[in-house]
Order: C-alpha cells, then structure tokens, then sequence
C-alpha cells in the first residue's frame, strides 16, 4: 500500500499541482504568489499498516505581511516558516472527507479521481485568498481565537477601529464564560490601548 500512495502521488498529485504552479518537496506541494506561500501537506498518519495507508491533507496560506505583525508582537521572534492559514482539506471542501484510505480493497481509479476533484476544489478555494486582510476574515467569520492578536493589531493599525470592536463582542460573546477567557481580554486590551482605544 506504501507504493501504491507514493505511485499515486507521483503519478496524479503531483502533475495537478505541477500544472498549477506549484512545486514539490517531499509530501509538501507550495507556490508562491506576492506575499503569500501557498502549500497543502499529506500527513500520513502514524497508525498505517503495510495493508492500510491513511493520510490526511492540510492547507497552508502563509502571509508575509501576518508574520511581520508577527514579528512585531512577539518583540522580534522570527516565524518566517509559521502557516497563517491552516485547516484540513474537509474544512474547505465539504464533499472531501476528514482522511482518505488506501486498502487492498480501494479502488484506486474512484480514490483517484475524489482526490484529484477535492485537491482542484481546494486550490480554487485558496486562490480566492489573496490578501492578510482575506486570512484574518477566514478566522473572524469562525469567531476563532487562532490569530485573534495579530488579528486585532491588523485591524488597528488600519484604522478599521469598527470590525476590532465587532470582533471583539463576537470573541466574548463565544468564549466569555470560559475561565481562560480573563487572559485573553487582558491581552486584548493591552492591544486596543496601543492604538488609544
């Protein structure tokens, strides 16, 4: 089953990625385009058996505008390699599933064919993202707390006092409760003070 993975990502993956300008490095496939690095990783999981291959699929956006803010925030801490945008493949392609299998059994034509149609629906997805602004709208319309710092200074330091105050409400509205939730609003009003608010 190992061979018949790397057969099928040598044989199907990687021309699709290849095709639309990525380029390969062991399991990671990447391109680049302005300030954002584009990449989708297999992860093959660690339970794999010679007569069972799983592997999952992760989606990677990074920004080098986010990791400068980054930068910034953590008082010059380097996360040049650190992903902005991270998810699994289901995630963004609902039809796909959350890990795909590979038995003596599958058929390898029908997992092909799902894997190349869910790879080009996730790709489409990603093009859409273009900009810091589109990556911290994925987080904020997710009222996720992954990236809510540099999400807050990004908003600030572009005058976009509005959404920073909207997001907030959100962030309390979902985690509030939470014991947790005293360490991040004090980390976010040391934030909105910075910028006078």
């Amino acid at each position: 089953m190992q061979e018949l993975f790397k057969e099928m990502i040598k044989n199907e993956v990687k021309p699709l990625f290849t095709r639309h300008g990525y380029t390969k490095k062991a399991l990671n496939f990447r391109r680049v385009e302005g300030d954002l690095i584009y990449e989708f990783n297999f992860q093959k999981s660690q339970a794999n058996t010679a007569n069972h291959v799983r592997f999952y699929i992760n989606c990677m956006i990074h920004s080098k505008e986010l990791a400068e803010l980054q930068y910034m925030i953590s008082g010059g801490k380097t996360m040049e390699a650190q992903a902005h945008l991270i998810c699994r493949i289901e995630e963004i392609v609902p039809a796909a599933p959350d890990r795909y299998s590979l038995t003596p059994d599958t058929d390898l034509v029908i997992l092909s064919k799902e894997l190349l149609a869910h790879l080009e629906k996730a790709m489409e997805y990603m093009r859409n993202i273009t900009s810091a602004r589109d990556i911290v709208e994925y987080y904020m319309k997710r009222t996720a707390l992954h990236l809510s710092e540099e999400t807050f200074h990004f908003l600030l330091q572009n005058g976009d006092k509005t959404t920073a105050q909207k997001y907030l409400q959100q962030l309390h509205a979902e985690y509030g409760a939470e014991n947790r939730w005293a360490i991040f609003e004090k980390k976010y009003a040391a934030i909105f003070a910075e910028y006078g608010l």
